[in-house]
């Protein structure tokens, strides 16, 4: 099992479990169509705690979505994830 450490700032790490890391991402789908738009997308990494999540979403559409549409649907999250992996948090 892989785990991501997200820094908290002065309160420590969380670590998530793939799956948990998913639950969240897919938390933010506003209108539960089981796609994440950039500004879902956006507001999950902003949860994370990333430092620019606009361009997180951005470059995470950009590495995640394969049919082009512009969003990152259930087949394309796995990339989405895996990408928030090489964000240069540790995998334990």
């Amino acid at each position: 099992m892989r785990w991501l450490n997200v820094a908290k700032g002065a309160t420590g790490s969380v670590n998530f479990t793939e799956e948990q890391l998913k639950k969240i991402f897919m938390q933010f789908d506003e209108n539960r169509d089981n796609l994440l738009s950039k500004d879902e997308i956006k507001k999950a990494f902003n949860y994370l705690g990333a430092m620019i999540p606009e361009f997180r979403a951005s470059r995470g559409i950009k590495k995640a979505d394969t049919n082009g549409d512009g969003m990152v649907d259930l087949s394309e999250l796995n990339d989405l994830i895996s990408y928030a992996f090489k964000l240069g948090y540790s995998v334990k």
